[in-house]
């Protein structure tokens, strides 16, 4: 069922009014981003997770598209220390995220990913990729022009990177079955509303089918 057919008429109309929902041009030179698809979030067994095996399969497939053409990949990982002083607010919120701990099982990328040696992992704090992480200095480093957006969840950290890279001018494909959620509702609103307004929301299939027609990365 098509997103605006799910809401309803009149948010389809009032999206159409705003004229949400444009496409954007994409670049030759692209990045894989995958956020938090981590055993803390995929892992059902944590408090913070769910099971997400259907998108870290679909994720694998961007993943060894993205490697055969030598395009940069980086992972983020949520994970505070003990004392749990890095976390700032968000314990108050979800004292969950305690579970988080550097070092622990739930703050390793999901092995199904296939993690290379060459392939970056950063740890972050806050729901953003981009906040307070050297990600951003990585993207401009490697003269990345648009990024492949996976990972969890599509409501709260997907969303809040997705809003940074289009803040920083970064054209992101987000491929709907590469991205998860705790639950349906919020990650079907979630990729309504990005799809207006953010990225361009597509297949797996559509995001390897663009990776494939890069030509292959020289590294900057």
């Amino acid at each position: 069922m098509a997103y605006e057919e799910q809401y309803g008429e009149q948010t389809h109309e009032t999206y159409e009014r705003a004229t949400f929902g444009g496409s954007l041009t994409l670049g030759e030179r692209p990045a894989v981003l995958v956020v938090d698809f981590s055993t803390g979030f995929t892992d059902p067994e944590c408090p913070m997770g769910a099971d997400m095996t259907d998108a870290v399969e679909a994720c694998r497939r961007v993943l060894d598209a993205a490697r055969a053409k030598g395009v940069l990949i980086v992972y983020t990982v949520v994970a505070y220390a003990p004392h749990l002083k890095d976390a700032g607010i968000g314990i108050q919120k979800s004292p969950a995220i305690g579970v988080l701990q550097l070092g622990s099982k739930w703050a390793e990328v999901d092995p199904r990913l296939g993690v290379r040696d060459d392939e970056v992992v950063v740890v972050k704090k806050f729901p953003s990729a981009l906040f307070s992480t050297p990600i951003t200095s990585i993207l401009a480093a490697e003269r990345i022009d648009t990024v492949v957006l996976c990972g969890a969840v599509t409501s709260g950290c997907i969303r809040a990177t997705a809003v940074d890279l289009y803040s920083y001018g970064y054209p992101t494909l987000l491929p709907r079955d590469c991205v998860a959620d705790r639950a349906e509702g919020p990650h079907v609103a979630n990729l309504f509303d990005l799809s207006a307004k953010y990225v361009d929301v597509v297949t797996s299939d559509e995001a390897i089918d663009y990776l494939a027609s890069v030509p292959e990365r020289v590294p900057a």
